[in-house]
């Protein structure tokens, strides 16, 4: 799938269903914030949510008293239903783009992405993935990544994804990232059905 075809189902997806009518709907991220906070989630660090979406995240992380917070996406539509939450969303940096092909100006501290990394089927875009982050998380910094697991879905929002457990997931990021942690998770969908993910935290190698 294109950069323009990506932005095209997004858009779509957004624009024909509400909120809390996708599978991956969240009223709060408990286990996101759990996990950014274990790897060290402060005011002063710079965050950024990959495929935030209309996530309420970037909410919890604004009250939490964030101050440097980036939300990207591909579809502008799910960014603009996050701003029109927030009492202030000129306080957040948003991204409309591509992660495959984002070009970062900056480097983070913290680096989230809840279920982007899985839709990535091609190596392709799994190993440009993997570059961005490497270009755009500081030395040192952490990356959390919540894919399914390999007994979670083998389709969402009627795309194929890739399925990961931490080794497998190690295996794509490569030498420059560090396992430091893994779960699961059991995501409930707003019309009761589970889905299996796993979170896994990388800690940035510095360099040499």
């Amino acid at each position: 799938m294109t950069d323009v075809d990506r932005r095209s189902h997004w858009e779509n997806i957004y624009s024909a269903k509400g909120e809390s009518q996708v599978s991956w709907f969240e009223n709060t991220p408990d286990l996101s914030l759990c996990l950014l906070r274990e790897a060290g989630l402060n005011p002063s660090l710079a965050v950024i949510d990959i495929g935030g979406g209309a996530s309420r995240l970037v909410d919890a992380l604004v009250a939490a008293g964030q101050v440097h917070v980036t939300v990207l996406d591909l579809s502008a539509t799910a960014l603009n239903i996050a701003k029109a939450r927030l009492a202030a969303p000129d306080r957040v940096t948003w991204i409309v783009s591509d992660v495959t092909t984002w070009m970062p100006d900056r480097q983070y501290d913290l680096w989230h992405d809840r279920a982007t990394f899985h839709f990535l089927t091609l190596p392709e875009d799994r190993h440009a993935y993997v570059d961005v982050l490497s270009t755009a998380l500081k030395p040192g910094g952490a990356a959390v990544i919540g894919t399914f697991a390999p007994d979670g879905p083998e389709k969402c929002s009627g795309l194929p994804v890739v399925r990961y457990d931490a080794e497998s997931l190690q295996a794509v990021l490569g030498k420059r990232f560090k396992l430091l942690s893994t779960r699961r998770h059991d995501h409930t969908t707003p019309w009761g059905s589970v889905q299996k993910f796993q979170f896994s935290t990388f800690l940035k190698q510095c360099e040499s």
